[in-house]
């Protein structure tokens, strides 16, 4: 039994401070969206599963002794004969970012319901996907559906973020993603500068907010970069979190890592709002390193701050 269960890709992360075209060394690392909101919680003390397909290559072994050392249950990855995906970042200074994807027939797009486990969804008390799992391929998005089924069937909370990216997925395919999900999912997480412009054709965030609770969830979160924060609504009640902090030296998966503390939180009696505070510094101390998890703090740091602050 675990806490929480996540369903993605993973990316090996080539990183540098320095411009991609000059830097001589690149730090290798790991990534992509639903393995940080994995890493992020199991960080925190939360049992955290990650279900996913690894590819049989260089980086295979690398990718599975880190993760049992990061203490994530991997017994649900299953090795395929395909290519692990590839991304590089570099942040020479604090207004420039260069960010390179290589994930077309990747591993993780193998991912099928032949991989979702009744049983293990039903053991745990929350499943997170993202639009990014369902862009993979056809059979990666049916396999999200049948776990958010098999976990609303259950009474297993489900917790989704479109996590839009042009890079990734158009408009169209991004909003048909949200559709087919939204009915299945209890907290949903959306960015304001991506998700909500690209899915919507709404700009009142009030209005924004009435829909998605009148579609049925329960927990929402906005995330600001325009107002520096989080608009989190519960019970149709949103209140805003301000960001932990405003130094920061890479934003890559920040958002990926507020998700996985948010969901910890809840797995840990606190309500929504509490939740975000905690998260809010997570993500707050990850940004002020470079890449997605190698700055990705640890529960004693996090802990230790949220309980001297005034929540």
């Amino acid at each position: 039994m675990v806490d929480i269960i996540t369903i993605g890709e993973s990316l090996v992360e080539f990183s540098t401070n320095q411009k991609l075209e000059d830097a001589e060394c690149l730090h290798k690392y790991y990534g992509g969206d639903s393995l940080v909101v994995a890493i992020a919680a199991k960080r925190l003390n939360s049992s955290v599963g990650f279900i996913t397909c690894l590819g049989n290559d260089a980086f295979k072994d690398y990718m599975l002794k880190s993760w049992e050392k990061e203490g994530l249950d991997i017994s649900h990855v299953k090795i395929v004969d395909e290519k692990n995906g590839v991304y590089m970042v570099s942040r020479p200074t604090d207004s420039e970012k260069e960010f390179i994807y290589y994930r077309k027939k990747i591993a993780p797009a193998k991912l099928s319901i032949d991989d979702i486990d009744e049983d293990y969804i039903k053991s745990a008390k929350i499943v997170y996907a993202s639009g990014i799992t369902q862009s993979l391929s056809i059979a990666s998005r049916e396999a999200v559906k049948k776990a958010f089924e098999i976990a609303r069937e259950n009474g297993v909370m489900t917790a989704y973020d479109p996590n839009y990216s042009s890079l990734i997925s158009t408009n169209e395919d991004a909003r048909e993603y949200f559709d087919e999900i939204l009915p299945l999912t209890d907290v949903l997480f959306m960015s304001s500068k991506y998700d909500t412009k690209s899915i919507f054709e709404i700009s009142s965030l009030e209005n924004i907010m009435k829909m998605l609770t009148d579609s049925g969830v329960q927990t929402v979160v906005i995330k600001s970069s325009q107002d520096c924060g989080y608009y989190v609504n519960s019970q149709r009640n949103t209140v805003f979190v301000p960001f932990y902090t405003d130094k920061v030296v890479d934003t890559t998966s920040s958002g990926d890592v507020f998700n996985g503390a948010f969901l910890h939180a809840l797995t840990n009696n606190c309500n929504p709002v509490e939740a975000a505070k905690l998260a809010s510094i997570d993500a707050g101390l990850q940004a002020q390193g470079i890449g997605a998890v190698k700055s990705v703090p640890y529960c004693d740091e996090v802990y230790n701050i949220y309980n001297a602050e005034d929540v």
